[in-house]
């Protein structure tokens, strides 16, 4: 039989929180996924009260993370340093482009934004 295993592994589910290129622009706007489609595309609604269809995953990153133990292999989620990112700095509700310049035991990370700020 052999069905082998799905494609490059990014799917996301039903109701999980996430981050979606709006249209395909450049910027990450968050949201959550509303149905997953059979042609593996989703549909999001996003956190701005925008809805968007047939979104295809490599437009789209998850805000869970899956730090839970759990064993199931690559969530592909995992950060280093030197990674280009969008973080919300300080925790508001913008994302600002960036750059990961540590990353911290605790999870966290250490971002040097392209405007010159920086968090700690």
């Amino acid at each position: 039989g052999g069905s082998g295993g799905g494609g490059g592994g990014s799917s996301f589910r039903e109701g999980e929180k996430v981050e979606a290129r709006y249209r395909g622009k450049a910027r990450f706007y968050p949201g959550k996924i509303r149905r997953v489609n059979r042609d593996d595309t989703y549909d999001v609604d996003y956190d701005d009260g925008e809805k968007e269809m047939g979104v295809k995953a490599e437009l789209i990153k998850s805000l869970e993370s899956s730090g839970n133990g759990g064993g199931g292999g690559g969530g592909g989620g995992t950060l280093r340093e030197g990674d280009k990112v969008e973080a919300r700095y300080r925790g508001g509700a913008r994302f600002f482009p960036g750059k990961i310049r540590r990353e911290n035991r605790d999870g966290t990370y250490d971002i040097n934004y392209d405007d010159g700020e920086r968090e700690m």
